[in-house]
């Protein structure tokens, strides 16, 4: 058949096909035109044929980003850039030449063997060498032109049964020679790390940290043993702590007595450069802001670790007890001088912090049962800051 002899009406199939396939492709040009300002179109091929009765919408899929929780953004970020104590990370890149040579705060001499037949590690201090001199020359006070230096160490993460040398008299070049036991099982002490903190002794005030070294204990071999010398790098903490207080607290209602028992204190600052310290504590009763009665334990001879086991007991009414405050002060006992001022809290009413707060708080909803707790002792300035009661006693 020729094309003259074609129907009509498959003529006019023909132009409807085309006319079809014309608009599509129209369609399909303005989508690319409007791309760039519109979101991402996948489309699908598409085939063109006349469409019969039985035909398939086309939907475009719109492409969505994947959702990302907020916390999975923030933890992009590494917090050790921007702490301000970043220093860390960089003095364990540098050698101990590094270190002195940036700080210039001298150097430390140690040794280290673990016994495994008595189960202790055995920790020798022998040496200190070019430690900077204090920044300030007092006349008046002492001999500032000169450090007073001694070494703490203890094991961390326990920083509380810390040991601590004799106190070298003016000199930046201390000789120690003294050693330490640390009673710890062997796996365990390869899990800590050892800090030596070189202080200070200042007797006017809180003795200042000069450096400190760390080493971790299972980068050495612990029981071949080994010498060290360490150049020292600045602490974050540039003071040392006056110590802890161990007390019991007890009130008798029937009786109307609080009884107050002092136990033990540790690791108290050291108030004598030669002897050490000659502690002892005075307990002071303030009821409202009136001060009612003063007692003290007895003097414990050159150490910075007593034991006083020893009670007192105050006369005090259940009316009086809601107003009532213990002032706690550890003094070091001087015979040319006035006493020393170790350090001070206040338990009670007008209580020095939240540790205070807590024992007092557990005193009086536990009435005949004994209360005891470990007390941080602060400075009479911060306790006269935050208690009226430190104010009313001297």
């Amino acid at each position: 058949m020729t094309p003259q002899d074609a129907s009509p009406d498959c003529r006019r199939s023909s132009s409807d096909t085309s006319r079809s396939t014309y608009s599509l492709t129209r369609r399909v040009s303005s989508l690319e035109s409007r791309r760039p300002s519109s979101p991402l179109i996948d489309i699908k091929p598409i085939e063109f044929w006349a469409m019969g009765s039985k035909k398939e919408a086309v939907q475009p899929a719109v492409l969505r980003k994947p959702y990302v929780p907020a916390d999975d953004y923030f933890h992009k970020f590494e917090p050790r850039l921007y702490s301000v104590d970043s220093s860390s990370d960089d003095v364990d890149s540098l050698t101990d030449e590094e270190i002195l040579s940036r700080y210039q705060l001298g150097m430390l001499h140690f040794s280290t063997q673990y016994d495994l037949l008595h189960n202790h590690l055995t920790v020798r201090v022998i040496e200190a060498r070019d430690l900077p001199p204090p920044l300030a020359c007092d006349s008046s006070r002492q001999d500032m032109a000169h450090s007073n230096p001694y070494v703490k160490m203890s094991l961390l993460p326990d920083q509380k049964n810390s040991r601590q040398t004799g106190v070298k008299r003016k000199t930046q070049n201390p000789v120690f020679e003294e050693r330490y036991t640390f009673d710890i099982p062997f796996l365990e002490a390869q899990r800590r790390t050892l800090l030596f903190s070189v202080v200070d002794f200042d007797k006017f005030s809180r003795h200042c940290v000069i450096g400190k070294v760390a080493m971790s204990l299972c980068d050495v071999d612990l029981v071949r043993g080994g010498h060290w010398w360490k150049a020292l790098v600045p602490s974050s903490q540039n003071e040392v702590e006056l110590g802890e207080l161990l007390l019991s607290l007890n009130y008798l209602p029937s009786a109307g007595r609080l009884n107050v028992d002092i136990i033990r204190a540790k690791q108290l600052l050291q108030t004598d450069m030669s002897q050490g310290s000659d502690p002892f504590v005075k307990i002071q009763l303030v009821t409202g802001l009136k001060l009612v009665k003063t007692k003290k334990t007895s003097c414990m001879r050159g150490t910075i670790d007593p034991f006083f086991n020893e009670s007192f007991s105050f006369r005090v009414t259940q009316d009086d007890l809601q107003d009532a405050s213990l002032v706690f002060t550890v003094y070091g006992h001087n015979m040319k001088s006035s006493n020393d001022f170790v350090g001070r809290i206040v338990i009670g009413q007008y209580s020095t912090g939240p540790p205070e707060s807590s024992h007092w708080r557990h005193l009086l909803t536990s009435h005949r049962t004994p209360v005891e707790q470990w007390h941080s002792l602060r400075s009479r300035a911060e306790c006269d800051r935050v208690s009226p009661a430190s104010l009313e006693v001297t």
